[in-house]
């Protein structure tokens, strides 16, 4: 398809990685491939298919490669495919993507049945799932690539472990939608899965103009781990050292150094401020 480019992102030097490459190539047929070689490239790549016209716009990767395509995209009238093929492929699973069937996902990208969703952004930097200011972002920080190489998702929960033990940081919370005004860690979602196929946000939709909220108050970081399980396995939040609410805007500062991430991608320190802009962006996804 003349109006398709690929961004593939390798992901590592495996057999899995080459196989999948291999995958995404015979799929593509005639369609533009662009690899990227190190972070941050694919949204450069994706800014500039957009200047040259290319009407979709192909993210062969994981959360972190669809990051990237789609703050290349934002504002543009490109539309945006998905071939799953990352380590963490939980916005493809929100959309209801076979991530296990590149084939199908691909048929997808060609009958070109778009959905056009919210995307939210932390400091003018947009995600489309998640984004975390805290625990989550500070396992980000210090999971090095070795570790993800090794054991892939369960590199988090080993690192997370190794955190545990620390004093959480205090977080300032600003917001006309939120009651509560200090905490320990905060998440944001767009849509309702976190770290998978875990439904966390229970009232998220992904194109209702608003983004969802989960402040753990003064807790310690072994409650925190807690309380996520219950967050996980429950089907509504009735803790009351959890709370939860919806916004368009949100603001999160503290007197210490704390990291951000969003999509799993780190993205700086607090403070942070995030909106939201509705609706700016066209995704193919099943009928």
């Amino acid at each position: 398809m003349a109006d398709t480019l690929v961004i593939l992102n390798p992901a590592a030097h495996s057999d899995r990685a080459r196989r999948r490459r291999s995958q995404v190539e015979t799929l593509a047929g005639d369609s533009i491939i662009c690899a990227t070689s190190r972070s941050g490239e694919a949204e450069g790549i994706a800014r500039r298919a957009v200047q040259e016209g290319f009407q979709k716009i192909v993210a062969a990767g994981g959360d972190g490669t669809i990051n990237e395509v789609v703050n290349g995209l934002v504002g543009s009238k490109a539309k945006l495919g998905l071939l799953p093929v990352g380590t963490m492929n939980v916005f493809a699973t929100e959309l209801g993507l076979p991530i296990h069937d590149l084939g199908i996902c691909w048929d997808i990208i060609q009958r070109e049945h778009a959905r056009l969703v919210d995307v939210p952004s932390a400091n003018g930097k947009y995600f489309v799932q998640l984004a975390g200011v805290g625990l989550d972002a500070q396992v980000v920080k210090e999971t090095s690539a070795k570790l993800r190489r090794n054991f892939g998702p369960l590199s988090y929960l080993i690192s997370a472990a190794q955190i545990a033990a620390r004093q959480p940081p205090r977080l300032f919370i600003r917001s006309d939608n939120a009651t509560t005004q200090e905490g320990s860690f905060v998440l944001i979602g767009n849509g309702r899965l976190y770290g998978g196929p875990f439904p966390f946000f229970k009232q998220a939709v992904i194109d209702d103009g608003l983004f969802d909220v989960v402040v753990f108050k003064r807790l310690g970081y072994l409650e925190i781990i807690k309380y996520l399980q219950d967050v996980i396995f429950s089907s509504e939040i009735r803790a009351q050292e959890i709370e939860y609410f919806q916004t368009r805007y949100l603001r999160v500062e503290s007197d210490q150094l704390v990291p951000v991430e969003v999509d799993g991608e780190l993205v700086g320190n607090c403070p942070v401020e995030f909106e939201i802009k509705e609706k700016s962006l066209e995704v193919l996804v099943p009928r």
